[in-house]
Formats: C-alpha cells, sequence, structure tokens
C-alpha cells in the first residue's frame, strides 16, 4: 500500500515538473520571437534656399491668351461651349444670327449685276459710237466721251464686286471659332446678347507654356533681369518646388500699386499647377550657402550634439548621422551639413529609435513607402 501511494506521489511530482518546463519553455519561445519593425515616418531633407529667397505671391497664368471676339456686330444665336471646356483649334465656340449679313451679301450681289448690266450697256454704246467714227459720222470727242462712261462703269463694276467680297466675308464672321488649341477661361456673353464687333466673348488660354504673374516694389525691381532662375511652389502642393526662369520685366509700374509685373515661366510643364492656383516664387542668390531643411520633429541630441537618424534604403536600418545646425526656422531646422537631399531620414519618434533598428517605413499618410 505505501510502495502505491509514493508511486503516485511520484506521478504528481512529474506532472507539476512536466508543466512548469512546458511552460516556462513555452514563455522562452514567445520571449525569442522577433518584434516586427516598427512604423516610423520618413522623408527627404528639402532645400532650405527659400529661408534665404526673396519670396512674392502670384497667379498661374497662361504663356499667351486671347480675347476671341465677333468681328462683326450682331445678337447671338448660340453659345457651344462653357467655362473650362477645351477646345480644338477651329472649333467652333458660338454663332450669330446671320440674316442682316446674308441681306446685306444679297444687296451687294444686286448692286454687282447692276454694275455689270451699266458696264455691257456702256461697251455697246461705245463699239457703236467707235463705228460711226470710222464712217466719220461723229466727232473723236463724242467717242472720247462714251470711252470714259465705259471707264467709270468698268470700275463700278470692281467696286461692286469688293463689296460683295466684303458681304460674303462678313458673312462668314457670324461664326466665332478657336484661333489655337486651349483651355476657356472666361465667358463675358450670353445666348440672345447683341454684341459690338470686337467685343470680347471668351478668353483661351493656350496650351503649352504657364506663368506665374507677380508684383514686385520699386525698390527690388533692379535686382532682377531677364533669365533670372526663380524656385515654384503652388500653395496647393507645398513642399514640391519647381524650376522656372524670370521671362518678362513691365517697362513701367502699375499707376495704382506702384509695383511692376514680372511673368516667371515655369519650365517644369508637365508637373505645373492648374490655372488660376496660387503660387510662391523664390528667387535665390546662387551665391548663399546651400542647405537643407528638416522638420524640427527629426531633430535627435547624442552627446549634446544634434543628429538625426538616416534610413539605409537596402536593409531599412536606421543610424545617427551628426548635423550642423545653421538655424532654427518657423519651417524647421536648417543644416549647413551632415544629410543631403536624396538621403531619407525619420521626422517622428526620433526619440524611440536604437541604432541598427529595422523600420517599416511610412510617409506622413501613413502610407507605406518603397525606398
Amino acid at each position: 500500500m505505501r510502495n502505491l501511494i509514493h508511486i503516485a506521489g511520484l506521478c504528481a511530482v512529474t506532472l507539476v515538473l512536466g508543466s512548469t518546463l512546458a511552460l516556462s519553455t513555452g514563455c522562452a519561445s514567445k520571449a525569442a520571437a522577433p518584434e516586427p519593425p516598427r512604423n516610423a515616418i520618413v522623408a527627404h531633407p528639402q532645400t532650405a534656399d527659400s529661408l534665404n529667397a526673396e519670396v512674392y505671391s502670384g497667379d498661374v497664368h497662361a504663356r499667351y491668351e486671347s480675347q476671341l471676339g465677333f468681328r462683326v456686330a450682331g445678337k447671338i444665336k448660340a453659345r457651344l461651349v462653357d467655362v473650362g471646356a477645351h477646345v480644338q483649334a477651329g472649333q467652333v465656340l458660338a454663332e450669330l444670327d446671320p440674316l442682316d449679313l446674308r441681306l446685306q451679301v444679297a444687296s451687294a450681289q444686286a448692286g454687282l449685276g447692276s454694275a455689270q448690266a451699266a458696264r455691257d450697256m456702256s461697251q455697246s454704246e461705245y463699239n457703236r459710237y467707235h463705228a460711226l467714227l470710222d464712217k466719220h459720222f461723229i466727232s473723236q470727242t463724242q467717242v472720247d466721251a462714251q470711252n470714259n462712261t465705259l471707264k467709270a462703269a468698268q470700275a463700278q463694276v470692281k467696286q461692286m464686286q469688293a463689296a460683295l467680297a466684303v458681304a460674303q466675308n462678313q458673312a462668314e464672321y457670324t461664326t466665332l471659332r478657336a484661333d489655337h488649341t486651349g483651355v476657356i477661361t472666361t465667358i463675358t456673353a450670353e445666348t440672345g446678347q447683341v454684341v459690338a464687333a470686337g467685343q470680347s466673348i471668351a478668353t483661351l488660354a493656350r496650351d503649352g507654356g504657364l506663368e506665374i504673374e507677380i508684383a514686385v516694389p520699386e525698390n527690388r525691381i533692379a535686382d532682377y533681369h531677364v533669365d533670372t532662375s526663380a524656385t515654384i511652389e503652388a500653395w496647393a502642393d507645398a513642399g514640391k518646388h519647381l524650376n522656372g526662369h524670370l521671362r518678362e520685366i513691365s517697362p513701367e509700374a502699375d499707376h495704382v500699386t506702384r509695383t511692376y509685373r514680372l511673368r516667371v515661366t515655369i519650365d517644369d510643364v508637365d508637373a505645373a499647377p492648374k490655372l488660376g492656383q496660387t503660387a510662391r516664387v523664390y528667387f535665390v542668390d546662387a551665391g548663399r550657402t546651400q542647405q537643407s531643411l528638416v522638420p524640427l520633429s527629426a531633430l535627435y541630441e547624442q552627446a549634446g550634439k544634434p543628429a538625426v537618424w538616416v534610413v539605409d534604403t537596402k536593409t531599412h536600418q536606421v543610424h545617427l548621422a551628426p548635423v550642423s545646425v545653421a538655424a532654427y526656422r518657423e519651417q524647421g531646422v536648417a543644416l549647413d551639413s551632415g544629410v543631403s537631399a536624396q538621403q531619407w531620414i525619420v521626422t517622428a519618434g526620433v526619440h524611440k529609435l536604437r541604432d541598427g533598428e529595422a523600420i517599416a517605413p511610412i510617409d506622413a499618410a501613413n502610407r507605406p513607402l518603397m525606398l
């Protein structure tokens, strides 16, 4: 009996030890499992040229803008496009009521017929007078007078032919067509409206070059010249910089604002902002020091010196890179050295990272990035 009790006790101890060993083994294996890489917001350092630049705000315009209107007066019968429509060269935009102009064509045609009949009559008279002169029945003076009448009739025919051509051309002017491919930006007349010859009906912004129109004060205009390089940043796409150059400088200041109008051409046409959007233009002195701009949240302190976490694009591991701070700005921290615009740096949560730690890079919108 005692042996049985002893054996049962040993089995219970074995079970307890086995359970404890299994639990400890499970915990150890769970603790040994590698942690998944933590998400980290990364970005490229931005150029800090704008910190040392002259900045002007302006609007996006087409390089060429045409004010389109009818070449004759009349009542608009139909308007075939709306604001924002993209039109091709030769496309019909609006039409006038052609009735009055058609009547003018008919009148000119009748006048031409009358002039031709008068010319033919004068020609017959001249021929008859000339025959009488050969028989010495009339004098040369009478023949010369009839010749002058014939010339006047012939001139009248040419005049009426020209008048008919003008009337026919004007009848064609009842159709307003786009002179180039582009976008309709404004419409200033509606169907049923009576318009004068040359009155603006629509504004066409041609496809192709886009420009930023800015205003520069009198005391700064002497600093700029045509072909000066510029950096352009759309207000709707802050942080995205486009290259440009100064194309045009107005020779005269505005009489109200006393500023000079400048046109800056956008070189990166494919990435240019839309017409009418607001943009900033930066003119930077090429002789100034090139700096990088990083968010204040990207700055880390190591042994009392500033540094940033640079991401290895192959392994996604982070490493500290010492940097030299030039200035603290409202937009971020301006760095003299330490990082380049091609590198990826961590911009948030820098105090939770360890050197050599692998991260999962994401952008500011929490979208995964492929570095």
